[in-house]
C-alpha cells in the first residue's frame, strides 16, 4: 500500500526553527536528538516500544512535494530560502533505538536521532506521534496478555478510534501479545491474521435464530462462531448445536455477566455433547476483566475499546530533546552535552547516551543503566540501542513477528513483579553512569 509524504505530519514551529537556524547559519551543526519519557503512566510497571518499523517508514517518507510546498508558500508558513531548501530535504542521517518490542523504563533513550540540527529537528513531531500512540497501544495489549496467559487475545477496536489508528492499534496490540485482528487493513498492511464472523444485526436481520445460525453454518461451516447473546442465551447455545452439531466451532458471548455465563454455557455445551466448541468473551474487557476471568471456562478474548485506548493511558508522554550539538560549525567539532533546565520535573539530562540492561547470576534484569562515558566492560553484550538508519538508508528494518518475539522474551526476562496487575513502582531502577 502506497504511503504518501509524511513531511506535513508535523508542528509549524519545526518549520519556523528550521528557517531562523538558516539565516542565523546554525542549522547544519551536528546534533544529537534523543526519545525518552520521564516517567511511566501510574502505576505501570514497564513500558513496551512499538511503531519503529512505522518511524523507519516515515523518515523515508518524509520528502516535500510540490503540492507540501505549495502550501506553505501560500501560507506564508516559511520563507523562500527555507522552500528551496525543504525540496531537497532526504534526512541523511543516523538514527539508533531500541528494537520493536523491547521493553523500557523511565530514561531510557529509546530512539537516538543524529544529524545536522535542521534535519533531525524536523522529525520530532512525526517520530513522536507514532512512537507515543503505539508504544501505549503496545504496553496495553502486554498486560493484557499477562492476564490471558495461554487463552488468545483478538484485537477488534477498529470501531473505536480513528480509522488509521485503528491500524496501527492493531499492528502495536500484535507487537504486545495479541494473536489476531478484526481489521482488515491491519491485515492487508502488516499481513496479520484476520478474524470476525457476525454481529448481533445478522440475527436480527432473520425472523428467528434458528435461521440467522443457519445461514451463518451453511455459509461458513460447523467451525464457525456464532454469537449467542442476542436473546436467550441458553436458547441460543441450544439452538446453536442443533443447527452446527456438535462440531460447532466457538460460541461467543457478548453481553451480561460473563463469569457466571460462561460456565453456565460451557456446563450445557458439555450436555449438549459439544465438549470441544469454544468460547469467546467480548464485551469492554480490559486487563483487570481478563485476569477476573481467569477461572472461567473461557477459550479466547476479544478487546477493543480499552485496549486501542492505551486502556486509560492513551499515550506514553515520550519527548523528544536535544541532547548534544556541535560546538560550532565547524565540520567535525567535537560534540558539547546540553540539556534544558527547568522546574517541575522537566529537566533533562544531556549528552549522547548508550544504555544497557543488567541482569543479575539468575539471567533476571535487575536494572536498567544509562550513561554517556565509556561503556563499562560487563555492559558491553548487554547494550540496548541497535543501528536502524546508517547515512539516510534504513537498515533495521524486520518482520513483525521479530518485534513480537522479542516482546515475549523481554518481558520474561524482568522480575515476575513485572507481571502484577496492581500498581506499582517501575520494576526496575533507571541507573545513570
Amino acid at each position: 500500500m502506497g504511503v504518501p509524504s509524511t513531511a506535513l505530519f508535523t508542528d509549524r514551529y519545526e518549520l519556523t526553527m528550521l528557517q531562523a537556524a538558516l539565516r542565523a547559519g546554525t542549522a547544519d551543526r551536528a546534533s544529537v536528538f534523543e526519545v525518552y519519557t520521564r516517567r511511566l503512566p501510574e502505576g505501570r510497571r514497564y513500558g513496551v516500544i512499538a511503531g519503529t518499523g512505522r518511524v523507519l517508514d516515515a523518515v523515508e517518507n518524509f520528502r516535500f512535494d510540490r503540492d507540501v510546498l505549495d502550501f506553505l508558500a501560500d501560507r506564508h508558513i516559511v520563507d523562500e530560502a527555507t522552500l528551496s531548501w525543504l525540496a531537497d530535504y532526504r534526512f541523511r542521517g543516523d538514527i539508533w533505538g531500541y528494537p520493536e518490542g523491547e521493553v523500557y523504563f523511565p530514561g531510557s533513550p529509546v530512539l537516538r536521532v543524529e544529524g545536522t540540527f535542521a534535519e533531525a529537528v524536523l522529525l520530532e513531531t512525526v517520530v513522536l506521534s507514532i512512537l507515543n500512540h503505539d508504544s501505549a497501544v503496545a504496553a496495553a495489549a502486554s498486560r493484557m496478555s499477562v492476564a490471558a496467559g495461554d487463552r488468545p487475545l483478538m484485537e477488534m477496536g477498529a470501531r473505536r478510534t480513528h480509522e488509521l489508528s485503528a491500524v496501527a492499534a492493531a499492528r502495536a496490540a500484535y507487537v504486545g501479545g495479541f494473536a489476531t485482528t478484526s481489521d482488515l487493513a491491519a491485515g492487508f498492511r502488516y499481513d496479520i491474521p484476520t478474524v470476525g464472523t457476525s454481529a448481533h444485526a445478522f440475527t436480527l436481520l432473520h425472523d428467528n435464530e434458528r435461521d440467522a445460525f443457519t445461514a451463518q453454518v451453511e455459509s461458513l461451516g460447523s467451525g464457525t462462531t456464532l454469537l449467542v447473546d442476542t436473546y436467550d442465551v441458553a436458547e441460543a447455545v441450544r439452538t446453536a448445536v442443533e443447527v452446527a452439531g456438535p462440531g460447532l466451532g466457538a460460541v461467543r458471548i457478548d453481553s451480561g455477566d460473563l463469569l457466571l455465563l460462561a460456565h453456565r454455557v460451557r456446563q450445557q455445551l458439555d450436555e449438549l455433547g459439544a465438549r470441544d466448541t469454544k468460547i469467546v468473551v467480548t464485551s469492554d474487557l480490559d486487563e483487570y476483566a481478563i485476569a477476573s476471568l481467569a477461572a472461567a471456562p473461557v477459550d479466547a478474548y476479544g478487546v477493543g475499546t480499552q485496549l486501542v485506548t492505551g486502556s486509560g493511558h492513551p499515550t506514553c508522554s515520550m519527548v523528544y530533546k536535544l541532547v548534544a550539538r556541535a560546538e560550532s560549525d565547524a565540520p567535525g567539532a567535537p560534540l558539547r552535552a546540553v540539556a534544558k533546565k527547568a522546574m517541575g520535573g522537566k529537566t533533562s539530562i544531556g549528552g549522547r547516551k548508550w544504555a544497557a540492561r543488567r541482569l543479575d547470576a539468575e539471567g533476571v534484569a535487575e536494572a536498567e543503566v544509562v550513561g554517556s562515558g565509556p561503556v563499562p566492560a560487563e555492559l558491553q553484550d548487554r547494550q540496548l540501542l541497535v543501528e536502524l538508519v546508517r547515512g539516510g538508508e534504513i537498515v533495521g528494518r524486520e518482520p513483525l513477528d521479530a518485534a513480537r518475539d522479542r516482546h515475549i522474551a523481554a518481558r520474561g526476562r524482568l522480575p515476575l513483579s513485572a507481571t502484577q496487575l496492581s500498581r506499582g513502582e517501575p520494576v526496575l531502577p533507571t541507573e545513570y553512569q
